[in-house]
């Protein structure tokens, strides 16, 4: 039973890695399957529903990764500042070791296939939604009230997604 699980998460994983790293549309299945070393009948049978499943589970697999990360960094300092500025200090190291959005950023699958694959914008939405909680009960540590508190959230995780835009885009950490 372990080889089944250890096939299907090493098709997930390449999945996600490359969604993250090309996008959607510019990962192919083939890809997917010579980079988990897989073959084309596994991916069918662990993921019925083709690309868009699998796209679907890497989301979630990502999200989890960014989550946890997230939180460990977060959880790292008793001040909410300090966390946060932790948490952009990371990205920047990671943008200038690799220059992948690699356990980072959901953005580029997110923008590609936000008006054309309805549950794949619903996975990132929620993604994103439950990154802003999670500054969000960090930044409740401080005197600030909770409408506050959320519209802070809001503003943190947009403006650090489009510095990531941003910074990929000028090929600059």
């Amino acid at each position: 039973m372990k080889n089944k699980t250890d096939s299907r998460e090493k098709i997930l994983t390449a999945a996600a890695m490359l969604f993250q790293i090309k996008g959607y549309n510019a990962t192919g299945l083939n890809e997917i399957l010579k980079e988990s070393d897989s073959p084309k009948g596994s991916l069918y049978y662990y993921f019925p529903g083709g690309k868009e499943e699998l796209a679907l589970e890497a989301i979630n697999l990502t999200s989890k990764t960014i989550q946890k990360r997230l939180e460990n960094t977060l959880n790292a300092h008793s001040n909410p500042i300090e966390a946060v500025q932790s948490v952009i200090k990371n990205i920047v190291e990671d943008l200038e070791n690799n220059g992948k959005l690699k356990d980072i950023s959901l953005s580029l699958i997110a923008l590609e296939t936000y008006l054309s694959i309805e549950s794949l914008r619903k996975a990132c939405e929620s993604a994103f939604l439950t990154i802003e909680n999670i500054y969000a009960k960090k930044l409740m540590e401080s005197e600030l009230s909770k409408e506050v508190v959320n519209e802070l959230a809001t503003f943190i995780q947009v403006s650090i997604e489009g510095a990531i835009t941003a910074s990929v885009t000028r090929k600059k950490s």
